[in-house]
């Protein structure tokens, strides 16, 4: 059962996880920390489950990545946002964590009250039900047909697992139908003008979203230089 308001963080410096738990105490969040990936994975097996996770990428035994792969390729875990922290500063790094899903990436050192105002925008944006247009709580377009209030995707009546981010990328996407969302547009949506996101995270969201769409994907339109729309055929 998941508990409210806990924030899991998993880091082998000692320093760096009083730290961490001290701020997200003082910001009205639980905690539970974890000094390497075994012992967490072997908490969520015996029932843990937080509303967000703080991984480092570099353990002393299964590194950050790994854990954050795991959490996404479990029905029950996929939906976990995850926070990845690391030293490694370049983009491609950064890039790489998104690739797997991760949410936000922060880079060390770090300030604790950048992390603590990650972890909001993070919730925000994806405990944060999409607004839709209409009274139903059901958005389709073709054979791709989602629940903003159940957070479901289906395609072809078959369900698919998204992320929260992703999901609601989708679900403006589907809101919008026919309209061109700009890169910078779904970022002010998505993470209301946040510095420290970059247009590219919606590039490798995008891409993920496709991959689970499978062939309805195609319904997924890039308009070259701006940014996607979705619409009912390919251009």
């Amino acid at each position: 059962m998941k508990q409210d308001r806990l924030i899991v963080v998993v880091d082998d410096e000692a320093d760096i996880r009083e730290l961490v738990e001290l701020h997200l105490k003082r910001a009205g969040y639980a905690t539970a920390a974890f000094e390497n990936g075994s012992d967490f994975l072997r908490w969520m097996d015996l029932g843990g489950e937080p509303l967000l996770c703080v991984l480092d990428v570099m353990l002393p035994d299964v590194q950050g990545t790994d854990l954050c792969r795991r959490l996404r390729n479990s029905e029950k875990t996929s939906a976990i946002p995850v926070i990845m922290l690391t030293a490694l500063s370049h983009e491609t790094d950064r890039v790489t964590g998104l690739e797997l899903g991760a949410d936000d990436y922060v880079t060390k050192p770090f300030s604790p009250r950048e992390l603590v105002a990650r972890v909001r925008a993070v919730l925000r944006r994806t405990t944060g039900t999409p607004e839709s247009s209409g009274s139903s709580s059901v958005l389709s377009c073709g054979v791709i047909e989602i629940d903003t209030d159940t957070y479901t995707v289906r395609v072809k009546g078959k369900r698919k697992d998204f992320t929260s981010t992703e999901f609601r990328i989708l679900a403006l996407l589907m809101e919008g139908k026919g309209k061109v969302l700009s890169r910078s547009k779904l970022l002010d949506l998505l993470w209301g003008g946040e510095k420290f996101v970059f247009e590219r995270t919606i590039d490798v969201h995008i891409r993920h979203i496709r991959e689970k769409l499978g062939e309805a994907s195609s319904l997924i339109l890039n308009v070259r230089g701006v940014g996607y729309r979705l619409g009912e055929t390919e251009e």
